[in-house]
């Protein structure tokens, strides 16, 4: 079992708080809003966490792309939907190839984690 602390994974957990609390304060000014929803359920999945396991990320893989791509076909914005699906296909490249060296699991964080830092920006 890989268990690694990435710091990157803490700038993550910066943008799941930041869009967590937009979508928070969209439901108090215009109820619960679609975007809003799609963004919170979408932070719920998304799981990149400060002492990430490479081979768990890998078990779940496919079911958070299912999800995401769930979401991504219920929500009307386009930019959400977009950010949404790269996430999806990020899993799924995850899922589609062996992860035996870290510094290919680092690379796969990294590029969620700007995958993330996009979707919240949509989500704002």
């Amino acid at each position: 079992m890989w268990t690694r602390t990435v710091p990157a994974a803490a700038l993550g957990m910066m943008l799941l708080a930041g869009c967590s609390e937009a979508a928070e304060m969209h439901d108090t000014v215009n109820g619960a809003a679609d975007k809003a929803s799609v963004c919170g359920q979408a932070l719920g999945i998304v799981d990149l966490n400060p002492s990430v396991d490479a081979e768990k990320v890998k078990s779940e893989a496919g079911e958070k792309a299912r999800k995401l791509r769930d979401l991504a076909s219920d929500v009307a914005e386009q930019d959400v939907k977009q950010n949404l699906t790269a996430l999806a296909d990020g899993y799924v490249e995850l899922e589609q190839r062996r992860v035996d060296r870290m510094s290919d699991f680092n690379q796969w964080v990294q590029r969620n984690l700007n995958n993330l830092e996009n979707l919240r920006k949509a989500c704002l």
